[in-house]
């Protein structure tokens, strides 16, 4: 088993540009993921957003709920159109009496590659073999969780999309 990394991949019935626009707009990517972010994604730009619950899915947003108002500090690594967005954050950083400041902090991918049907999304979180071994894993085994519950968010983010723009 890889202790380092965690991979999920997800086929999203949209095109690359519409979910390329959920993962970079940082107002979309909120709506799913649960987060809010008053600045727009930025290469190399630390970001504070705040965490709140999905507006996506009910189950989710009660399990977000305790974390409501955390902050949720980023820093975007890269940004190549359409195909590739990543950040790094310090995973499951969620008790506030420590300071995750000093610690390494785990690299967060998104590559977007065309698929028949629309849009293979593969996001990959790496590096949890640095993350100080009294939390490495706790911080993998919530992440892995969290990771599938994200991606079958940003699949009903998109797929509200399609049954919207079919009522109009």
């Amino acid at each position: 088993m890889n202790t380092d990394r965690i991979e999920k991949k997800i086929l999203l019935r949209a095109s690359r540009s519409r979910v390329w626009r959920a993962l970079t707009d940082s107002k979309e990517f909120g709506e799913w993921f649960g987060v809010k972010f008053d600045e727009p994604f930025t290469p190399n730009k630390p970001l504070r957003g705040t965490l709140m619950p999905t507006f996506v899915d009910e189950e989710v947003a009660k399990r977000q709920k305790p974390y409501e108002g955390k902050q949720f500090d980023i820093v975007v690594a890269q940004i190549e159109p359409e195909r590739l967005f990543s950040f790094r954050w310090h995973p499951y950083a969620v008790d506030p009496a420590v300071d995750y400041s000093s610690e390494p902090t785990t690299l967060i991918e998104f590559v977007l590659e065309d698929a028949a049907g629309g849009t293979m999304l593969t996001v990959t979180e790496s590096g949890f073999d640095a993350i100080p071994i009294e939390r490495r894993a706790q911080a993998f085994e919530m992440n892995s969780q969290g990771w599938g519950m994200q991606m079958r968010l940003i699949e009903k983010y998109l797929a509200h999309d399609v049954r919207v723009a079919g009522q109009g």
